[in-house]
C-alpha cells in the first residue's frame, strides 16, 4: 500500500451500505479502500460482536441493549432496515438481511483482504478489560493480525490488549473534548506513550501541522477521522497524516488515486 493517505471506510462505506454490516464491508473493499474500520463490544453471552451503539434503537428498530442480548439474537436482528428508510434512493431489498455480526464473521469476510483493519473497542460499560481480552483471543490466530490496529478511546484497554497480545498495534482515540482536560495538542503524544499506544487516531479537527509533526517525532503513524470532503486527501498529504478514516471510501478512493 503505498498511496496517501490511505482510505479506509468508516464502519465499512457506510455513505452507500448499512454501517457495520458485511454489506457494508463488501462496499468498502469493492471501491478500492485500503482499509476497513469497525467498532466492536461485547454481547450478553460474552462474544464480540460489531456494531456501534450502546443499544439497538438507531439502527436495529428496538430498544434492547447490546449487553442484553446474547450473539445469536442479535444475529438475528435486522440492523438493515433503518438505512433503506433513511436513504429511500440508496435503498436496496437485501438490506432487509444485514444481521448485526460477530467480529469472527467480519474476520471471515476480510479472509483475501490485504487492507488495514481498524477495530474500535467500543468499551460502554466499566469492564473493558472482558472485551479487550475476548477480543485478543479471537484475532491472535488471524493470519491478518499483522493488518489489524486495536484502538480505544478508553486508553486503559490499550495495556490489556498489549499485555495479552503484544505483537498487535495499537491506537489511542482523542476526540475533540480531550482540548478541555489537555493545555497542548501535544500533550496527546505523551499520553498516547505512556499507555503503550503505537499510533494515534485523531477527529479531524485536531489533526494539526503542529501535532503531525510531533507525532513524526515519535514515531506515532495519524489517522484522521471522519472527513468525506476530498479537501482532505491535500491536507492529510500537507501534514503527513497516514491515514484517513471516511464514510465514503468510493469517492475519496477515486479522488487519491487521481492525485487530487
Amino acid at each position: 500500500m503505498t498511496r496517501s493517505p490511505l482510505i479506509i471506510g468508516h464502519r465499512g462505506a457506510s455513505a452507500e451500505a448499512p454501517e457495520n454490516t458485511l454489506a457494508a464491508f463488501r462496499a468498502a473493499i469493492d471501491a478500492g479502500a485500503d482499509g476497513i474500520e469497525f467498532d466492536v463490544q461485547l454481547s450478553k453471552d460474552g462474544v464480540p460482536v460489531v456494531i456501534h451503539d450502546a443499544t439497538l434503537e438507531r439502527t436495529g428498530l428496538r430498544p434492547e441493549a447490546i449487553a442484553g442480548l446474547t450473539a445469536e439474537e442479535l444475529g438475528q436482528t435486522d440492523v438493515g432496515s433503518w438505512f433503506n428508510r433513511k436513504h429511500p434512493k440508496l435503498a436496496r431489498p437485501e438490506y432487509r438481511l444485514e444481521m448485526v455480526p460477530t467480529l469472527e464473521r467480519v474476520l471471515d469476510l476480510c479472509g483475501n483482504f490485504d487492507g488495514l483493519i481498524y477495530l474500535e473497542l467500543k468499551v460502554n460499560v466499566p469492564d473493558y478489560r472482558s472485551l479487550a481480552v475476548a477480543v485478543c483471543d479471537i484475532i491472535r490466530n488471524s493470519p491478518r493480525l499483522p493488518q489489524m490496529i486495536v484502538k480505544s478511546f478508553r486508553l486503559g484497554a490499550i495495556p490489556v490488549v498489549r499485555h495479552y497480545l503484544p505483537q498487535v498495534q495499537t491506537a489511542a482515540l482523542f476526540e475533540p473534548s480531550i482540548m478541555t482536560m489537555l493545555r497542548r495538542r501535544r500533550h496527546m503524544i505523551a499520553i498516547a506513550h505512556e499507555f503503550g499506544a503505537q499510533q494515534i487516531s485523531l477527529h479531524r479537527s485536531l489533526a494539526s501541522r503542529k501535532l503531525s509533526s510531533l507525532a513524526a517525532e515519535a514515531g506515532m503513524p495519524v489517522t484522521v477521522w471522519t472527513a468525506d470532503a476530498p479537501k482532505w486527501i491535500g491536507r492529510c498529504r500537507d501534514r503527513g497524516i497516514r491515514a484517513l478514516i471516511t464514510n465514503d471510501p468510493r469517492r475519496l478512493s477515486e479522488t487519491a488515486s487521481k492525485g487530487i
